[in-house]
């Protein structure tokens, strides 16, 4: 724990490594909460974010960081963990979900986040999904997100004992196109570059290169291209 920041309220914080969850999580830090920063190992082809998570939370000075290992390649279902092609150069929607869509990847990592915020001591959960500038995933609506909230104050001890104090879920990025996101961010001090988003990335010289095609690559691009800011991305 860093010093001071027992006096603050506790938040956790879900940090994939990618630029969203890092510009969640400097929004965490803003409002002022001590960030518990979670992420997850899950089978994910592109296990390198999870070295940009740690280097995420270093930077922007999360109180603690921990990852969780599930396996989702036992479920199937997905690009991301089992042997699927990951597409390139088409982007998904709302009317056509792509492959690289976890089955349950974002409820199973609330409940998660959920679980060790009863442990220690928050209330406030941030997410950075975004419904605007995305793939179309399910677990990405804000729909979702307020289902879940008020699942999580029914299904969780600390939700029940204390009817005066509520799970929040907070995603402060919901509604953003991804060049708001990034220009956020930026106004947040992100070091994008220490931040990675390829589904699919390219090993080059011990590094992982973004591939430059998958759905995240495309719309992390264009995000840096509307945004006017330069994009620090290392493609292969």
């Amino acid at each position: 724990m860093k010093e001071g920041v027992s006096e603050q309220p506790r938040a956790v914080v879900l940090l994939s490594g990618g630029l969203d969850s890092a510009t969640c999580l400097a929004c965490a830090a803003r409002d002022g909460f001590a960030a518990h920063c979670v992420s997850f190992d899950y089978g994910q082809r592109h296990r390198s974010e999870l070295t940009a998570a740690a280097a995420v939370a270093a930077a922007l000075g999360a109180a603690a960081h921990i990852t969780i290992r599930i396996d989702l390649r036992s479920v199937g279902g997905s690009a991301l963990t089992g042997d699927i092609p990951v597409p390139k150069d088409a982007l998904g929607g709302p009317a056509h979900i792509p492959v690289t869509y976890v089955p349950a990847r974002n409820l199973t990592f609330l409940s998660l986040a959920a679980g060790h915020a009863e442990v220690v001591g928050a209330r406030d959960i941030y997410i950075g999904v975004n419904a605007v500038d995305y793939s179309g995933y399910p677990d990405c609506r804000p729909e979702f997100l307020n289902a879940f909230e008020r699942a999580a104050n029914l299904a969780t001890k600390a939700g029940v004992e204390d009817a005066s104090v509520h799970f929040r879920v907070r995603a402060p990025l919901a509604k953003l196109p991804k060049s708001e996101i990034i220009r956020l961010g930026a106004s947040l001090r992100v070091d994008f570059s220490l931040t990675h988003s390829c589904y699919d990335p390219v090993s080059s010289g011990g590094a992982a290169l973004a591939c430059g095609h998958c759905d995240s690559c495309l719309l992390r691009r264009r995000g840096f291209e509307e945004a006017g800011v330069a994009d620090p991305t290392r493609y292969a």
